[in-house]
């Protein structure tokens, strides 16, 4: 698919890599993005440079009823980019239960939710759908270990999504970045690529029709090695 005319849907839009990928998707052309967020008030400095053309609705992916409530508000959509995601706990032995839960329940279900909620408008259009997954999805790490299994189950939703909806004409990207700047990264010491870097290679990967998208050179260096070895993957992200 092209970004230019396109109606996109992003979730939590408001910063990081979500409000990189609506800023990127408008430079490109897009007809209109719709930015959600959970609090409308953090899309408004998007929306005075965007006018129109970008439209903010309020989803929290644990309330499942601002995201029935925001999918009536769109008709026409061609790429779903689900970003919204939490990092809530620690170890998956002294993380608390309670944070290793809204992982989860954010991650996984969220995203299963906010997918469910928009899908017939995706498959009118017979769109896309991209879901912003993590390298850890391929491999846990230790001190990320609830995080790293929200986003493991978040990739099976995907597979199983694509196997499902290629049949109805809808397309389903898995996006496994590696650490980006953001505010959600600001503990990892590891090197971080720009926020607006990954955006561009997402667009330009879901443009080539890649299904697997690492939209960085870290993540480029990991998806290959799994490809060939994973299990080599997994010492070395326990190892971290």
């Amino acid at each position: 698919m092209k970004v230019a005319t396109s109606h996109i849907l992003v979730t939590g839009a408001n910063r990081g890599i979500g409000k990189s990928l609506v800023e990127v998707a408008l430079e490109f052309g897009a007809a209109r993005v719709y930015a959600t967020a959970r609090d409308e008030e953090s899309l408004h400095g998007l929306q005075s440079r965007f006018g129109d053309r970008l439209v903010p609705l309020v989803i929290d992916l644990t309330k499942p009823d601002s995201i029935v409530k925001a999918a009536t508000r769109v008709e026409k959509l061609d790429l779903l980019i689900n970003n919204a995601g939490v990092l809530s706990s620690a170890g998956l032995v002294s993380g608390r239960i309670e944070e290793i839960e809204r992982d989860m329940q954010t991650n996984y279900f969220g995203t299963l939710a906010v997918t469910r909620a928009f899908l017939p408008a995706i498959e009118r259009s017979r769109g896309s759908i991209a879901n912003l997954l993590s390298v850890v999805a391929l491999a846990s790490m230790p001190g990320l270990g609830a995080y790293s299994a929200s986003k493991a189950a978040a990739l099976s939703l995907t597979q199983a999504l694509r196997g499902e909806l290629i049949k109805r004409g809808v397309h389903v990207h898995a996006v496994f970045p590696g650490p980006v700047d953001t505010d959600m990264a600001r503990e990892i010491t590891l090197p971080k690529t720009a926020p607006d870097v990954v955006a561009r290679a997402i667009y330009a990967a879901i443009g080539r029709g890649e299904e697997d998208i690492f939209p960085d050179a870290m993540a480029q260096q990991v998806g290959g090695q799994w490809l060939k070895a994973p299990k080599e993957i997994e010492r070395m992200f326990g190892a971290m």
